[in-house]
């Protein structure tokens, strides 16, 4: 056989192991749990670190204070030291629109050996421990919730008995680019962090969607959140982590009525958000970079390749390996598509979605050896290996 026709056999074998194997992550039924109202309500402290967010607040900020909540909860907006107006415009909001209680606080620049919005996060919390909440709800700004969002979240960890329980929030898709990009982007967290899996107290996966994060206090004080992952770029994974290395039970899931709001009309603006953490997933691995390339290649450019340049030279192994390969990897993806309300044309594009991918890890890779390191809203942080002092 040539060497072609077994790259093309590697490539199969790859796509029936992540099919069957890979805790079924293309699958879009994992949401929240069974749950029953508990019969005393626990009190809750929300938490919305928001930097330069005038822009999207106004549609998401109103959805949390009217939240349809029987026991006590009040919001925490974190205003990071914004140029556009964010608290001024919360502390307007609330005004108009009434409901859960708003305070609206500033943290002042983050010391070093703070990375992302961490930084803001353990000052809403610290505000909100002083209310002495069950539950914490940590929330990005941009992000909007449904009436009864609060009450299911509790309600589900409540009955599952769960430590933290998180909703990946359905990202928005409205522009070309958003509807070749996103869903793919929540279809390859899932390959790395299988749903499934995450719930399972045996397993070790444990993974977080940051936008939406229900949070046992006195969890979040064993596993020392946030001050235990203040280096982290990629915050909700480590948030996972440290909740279930400290023995909690964590579960995520895809939303239904949990939403982003904010828009990624153009590449440039999906290629930011991807490529400012992806070597950070990496670990900033020379090798992992690399291994991971090598891999993208095999299981996403090659059965288009293959069957392509089987067809043209006449290799019938070659090109039904390729177009098996291609056929699984398509019909994997058509779930999340639906889950997107998407076209299932798309669903054959995802090779070409994948190499953006590559390209915007390897970008990732570039810029973190450049020395611009992680970014959030603006704020460039050091790199984690120029990261200096430790106030634990």
């Amino acid at each position: 056989m040539s060497a072609i026709v077994w790259i093309a056999a590697g490539s199969f074998a790859a796509w029936l192991w992540l099919l069957f194997c890979q805790g079924f992550f293309w699958r879009t039924d994992i949401r929240l749990p069974t749950r029953t109202d508990p019969d005393d309500w626990p009190s809750v402290c929300v938490v919305v670190p928001a930097r330069d967010e005038a822009a999207v607040l106004p549609e998401s900020l109103p959805s949390l204070l009217a939240q349809d909540y029987p026991g006590r909860a009040e919001v925490f907006l974190v205003d990071d030291g914004s140029s556009d107006g964010t608290g001024e415009l919360a502390r307007e909001l609330s005004s108009r629109h009434g409901g859960l209680p708003l305070t609206v606080d500033s943290p002042g620049e983050p010391p070093a050996g703070w990375t992302g919005k961490l930084w803001a996060v353990r000052h809403g919390i610290g505000l909100a421990r002083a209310r002495g909440p069950e539950y914490l709800l940590l929330t990005d700004a941009d992000i909007a919730h449904a009436p009864d969002s609060l009450r299911e979240l509790v309600a589900a960890a409540r009955s599952g008995g769960f430590d933290a329980v998180s909703l990946m929030a359905r990202l928005r898709v409205e522009s070309l680019w958003e509807r070749l990009v996103v869903p793919a982007f929540v279809y390859f967290f899932a390959q790395l962090y299988p749903f499934r899996r995450i719930g399972k107290r045996s397993a070790r996966t444990a993974a977080a969607a940051g936008g939406c994060v229900l949070l046992r206090a006195d969890a979040a004080e064993r596993a020392r959140i946030p001050d235990a992952i203040r280096q982290a770029v990629i915050d909700d994974v480590a948030l996972a982590r440290a909740v279930k290395g400290g023995g909690g039970h964590i579960w995520l899931g895809l939303a239904e009525r949990v939403d982003s709001v904010r828009p990624y009309p153009r590449l440039h603006d999906l290629w930011r958000m991807v490529s400012r953490s992806a070597y950070a997933q990496l670990r900033h691995n020379p090798l992992l970079l690399l291994g991971t390339v090598l891999g993208l290649a095999l299981v996403y450019l090659v059965p288009p390749v293959a069957l392509f340049t089987g067809l043209a030279v006449g290799s019938t192994a070659t090109a039904v390996l390729g177009g098996l390969a291609w056929l699984v990897m398509t019909g994997t993806y058509v779930p999340m598509l639906r889950y997107y309300g998407q076209p299932l044309w798309l669903a054959p594009l995802l090779p070409f979605t994948a190499f953006l991918y590559l390209l915007m890890t390897v970008d990732s890779a570039v810029q973190h050896y450049r020395g611009r390191g992680a970014a959030w809203k603006g704020r460039t942080y050091a790199r984690p290996d120029a990261v200096v002092g430790d106030e634990s």
